[in-house]
Order: C-alpha cells, then structure tokens, then sequence
C-alpha cells in the first residue's frame, strides 16, 4: 500500500510532547516527513535532551501511525536535540574526570552504599580508572566497605597548591568524610557545612585521570543533592530501591529530581537491590521477600532503563562488613550480578554520551571497559 503524507501528519496531531502544551506537528517539532510506499521517515526536532522524552517520543509516533494509518508501515524516525540556553544547574568539570556519575536512592537502607563499591570494584576489573566520593556526608560507609578505616588522607603538592591525596584501595580512590571523624562520631553539621566540606574534597583533591568517578549520594533528596549538582556536571545518574512499594514511592521521587527543568540530569537507569533470595540448600528456589520486580515495572512505568536486579545473598553483607566487595569473590555468582549490572552502567554511559549535544557529552575513550560491554 502507499501512504499518503497528510494522513500522517494528521495522526502525529494526536501527539503532544512530554512538557509541551501543542502538539508535535503545531510545536514545529516535526520538521518533515517523507512517505515511499509503506515506507515513512519522520524527522523530529526535541528540546530535552532527556533519554526518556525521546524514547516516549518515538514510541508514541510508531504507535499512533499504526494505530491510525497502517498496521504495516515501515517506520523510522530521526531525532535532533537543539537545547536552548536556560539556568540549569550545571557545575564546572574537574580537569582529568571523564564521567561523573551519581548514585541515588529515594530511602535508606536499600543497599545503595553497597552497590555503589561493588559497581566500583567491578570498574576497576574491567580496566577503567575509578574515583569514589562519599557525599553521605551523615553516614559514611565507604571506608568499612573498603577497610581503609584507620588511614587519613595525605596532603601533597600539585602544581603549587596543596592538595588531599585520596586513599587508594582494590584500585580504587576515595575521598569520604568517614576519614576526617571518629568512628563514634557523629556529623551534627547544617547543609551549608556539609556542602563546603564535600567541595573541598571534590576541587581540593589529586584525584589524578579518572574515567568514572562516582559520587555516593545520601539517602532522599534534599540540600547535599543539589550542592553536588551545582559543583558538578553530572554525566548521569542511577537510582537503587528494593522491590517493596514504600521504596519504589521514594525512588520515584528520586528520578524525578534529576528531572526537572532546571536540573535535567539524565537518569542511566534503575537497579533493583534485595530482589530475591535463594537460599544455598535449594539454589533453584527464589523466595521475593520484598516483592517481585517492583523496581523493574518503575523503570518501565518511568521509561527509564532497568539495569539489574541483585540478590540477597549472605555474603554482600559480609564482604561489606569486611571491607573487601563481594563482587571481587572470583567466579561467584555475585561477581557475574555486578559485572552484568556494570555493563549496562557503561554502556547507558555510552548512549547518553551519544545522544547529548557535543557540549554536554563526555566521551568514553577506555577500550578495556567498552570491550567488556560488547561480550
């Protein structure tokens, strides 16, 4: 059959843009559309560079065109993002960082510490050059998961100004406010000292060349949140939850955080921690203590990617509480979780990077870890 150009550009009238009141043919955002038989190209302009607007966009053009016009059209839409100045909350690199990515959760204790030292270590396997930054500035956890309690960052000379060294462990660097205190200590400090604490660690330390440095976030949203963001261009961000409702209530909060106007950090994806457990005597056996891929249906729901689901296995708390990450344990099955949660970290890294105006992507250039993603 052949299409007719008007009867899709009547269909995609039916379509709004997430954020805009008009729709995509009113807005100017279709800028063309081409028809060859049962062949149609859709060339469409956003001015979001937010993955899931342009993946819902595409959706939603595939759709209503089979929807309206012709179950067997052949489909391809061209996306161009042209973002317009605006007052985002951006922050100036660091020289020698290449990726900054921020771990979140909506609550505490989903294991969102945990996961970030494994996802860490698991870098560092692969062959990148990783920095972790403990911003829990209230609940630092970073020094016990790496057993570097004790030691205290060094100061030394670079470049003629004195600068924190950050303690190196597994082959990782890390900076955490957990170095400066007792261990008894607690962190009774306003927003504004915490906030000047965490950039110091961030500007006033040798952090060296690093491909990824990620950055531990405290549990929920609030004053630490958005003093990272304002110090910091984030390349993106990943949000941890169990599967049960009251963390999935939270973690959304948490990604629309990211998401709003003046913040517009893209969000790499969600992973599911505490997923199921499966005890050693019955290993075929999953028993969903906190619910069933509660974060996996919020990350469809959200149109935002699923990057993993991690079990509750024994020994992610004992390794934790031994400083040495479980996802170091040669051949186990939490070794495959991390490297297979890792791989899809690196390569949503990756289409961010892509799909991001010049000006805004940072580019990966390690081709150990980009090997690892293509296995």
């Amino acid at each position: 059959m052949k299409l007719d150009r008007k009867d899709i550009l009547k269909a995609l009238e039916t379509i709004s843009i997430a954020g805009e009141g008009k729709n995509m043919v009113e807005s100017g955002a279709v800028t063309n559309v081409i028809t060859f038989g049962d062949e149609v190209v859709v060339d469409l302009v956003l001015h979001t560079p937010a993955m899931h607007i342009k993946k819902r966009a595409e959706d939603d053009i595939k759709r209503t065109i089979h929807d309206l016009v012709s179950a067997e059209a052949k489909i391809k839409v061209n996306i161009k993002v042209e973002t317009a100045e605006k007052n985002e909350i951006k922050g100036k690199s660091i020289p020698g960082i290449k990726n900054i990515i921020a771990i979140a959760s909506g609550k505490g204790g989903v294991g969102k510490s945990t996961v970030t030292a494994n996802i860490a270590v698991t870098l560092a396997k692969m062959g990148f050059s990783v920095g972790v930054l403990d911003a829990d500035v209230y609940g630092p956890s970073m020094p016990m998961m790496f057993d570097v309690e004790s030691e205290k960052p060094i100061s030394v000379e670079v470049d003629g100004k004195s600068k924190m060294k950050p303690i190196e462990s597994y082959e990782v660097k890390m900076l955490s406010i957990g170095f400066f205190t007792a261990p008894s200590q607690a962190v009774i400090w306003r927003g504004p000292m915490a906030s000047k604490a965490l950039n110091q660690m961030i500007f006033d330390a040798d952090w060296g060349e690093l491909d990824f440095m990620l950055i531990d976030l405290p549990p929920g949203t609030g004053d630490i949140h958005l003093s990272i963001m304002q110090s910091l261009p984030i390349t993106g961000a990943v949000v941890v939850s169990t599967p049960q409702a009251v963390a999935l209530a939270d973690a959304k909060k948490g990604v629309s955080m990211f998401l709003q106007d003046n913040i517009n950090v893209p969000v790499l994806g969600i992973i599911e921690n505490m997923a199921y457990f499966t005890p050693a005597e019955l290993p075929e056996n999953k028993y969903y203590i906190f619910g069933k891929e509660g974060a996996r249906n919020l990350a469809e729901d959200l149109n935002v990617p699923f990057l993993g689901e991690v079990p509750i296995v024994q020994s992610i708390r004992e390794a934790g509480d031994y400083g040495r990450p479980a996802a170091m344990q040669t051949g186990s099955v939490i070794e495959t979780v991390f490297e297979t949660i890792t791989r899809n970290v690196v390569q949503e890294v990756v289409n961010r990077n892509e799909s991001l105006p010049a000006t805004e992507a940072i580019k990966i250039t390690t081709m150990a870890g980009c090997s690892a993603v293509k296995k």
